[in-house]
């Protein structure tokens, strides 16, 4: 597909992607089969709210579409310590 022929859109958390082929141009010959689709296409994806939403990128290179969309530093995993405790299983402070 043409880049200028895709396009992308976000809203509610969901990204929809849309495209069109144009059909093949038989003006002068007759047709009797096409073995690639032409017409309108459209995806959408649902993301969760730990997505980061404001720091989607799109890149279109020979005919693939790569979404980045990355995890916010809320979601992102992290390492909790864990305190001692006396012999009762009571946390100690300090």
């Amino acid at each position: 597909m043409a880049p200028d022929t895709v396009d992308l859109n976000l809203e509610c958390n969901v990204p929809t992607v849309r495209a069109e082929r144009p059909g093949p141009d038989a003006k002068d010959t007759d047709l009797l089969v096409a073995e690639r689709p032409h017409g309108v296409f459209s995806r959408q994806l649902f993301l969760g709210d730990s997505l980061d939403l404001e720091k989607i990128s799109a890149h279109y290179d020979a005919g693939v579409l790569t979404l980045r969309i990355p995890v916010t530093e809320e979601a992102k995993p992290h390492r909790i310590e864990i305190g001692p405790t006396d012999g009762e299983g009571k946390q100690i402070t300090g």
